[in-house]
């Protein structure tokens, strides 16, 4: 079992940057993806970022495509997830995933087994 918590939810101004971490404890020799969802206020859950430890290969969704990256720290079974330009479209619960997704998977929730609680992002003026 993987256990993994977020953090750096915070509320930001249209425009502005902010980071959000997850971090992995106990069973990660079972993993070999990290991603992030994020679900908003009436709507579904949705694929933002996910990236291979392995590869490096990285996956985004088109909506946050030149905006967000997704980074690792393998020293210390860390993900990030780099946000720039946030408007409000971005305001969500941001959820931590982890599994072993194939390719045809990696940017759905059936490719991860493990979640976090989620950190909440809110972007307003």
């Amino acid at each position: 079992q993987v256990q993994l918590v977020e953090s750096g939810g915070d509320l930001v101004q249209p425009g502005g940057s902010l980071r959000l971490s997850c971090k992995a404890s106990g069973s990660v020799s079972s993993i070999n993806a990290m991603g992030w969802f994020r679900q908003a206020p009436g709507k579904e859950r949705e694929f933002v970022a996910a990236r291979r430890w392995a590869t490096g290969t990285t996956y985004l969704a088109d909506s946050v495509r030149g905006r967000f990256s997704i980074s690792r720290d393998a020293a210390i079974n860390t993900v990030y997830l780099q946000m720039n330009s946030l408007t409000s479209e971005d305001t969500a619960l941001y959820y931590c995933a982890a599994g072993r997704p194939i390719t045809s998977t990696a940017r759905t929730e059936r490719g991860y087994t493990s979640w976090g609680r989620g950190t909440q992002v809110t972007v307003s003026s």
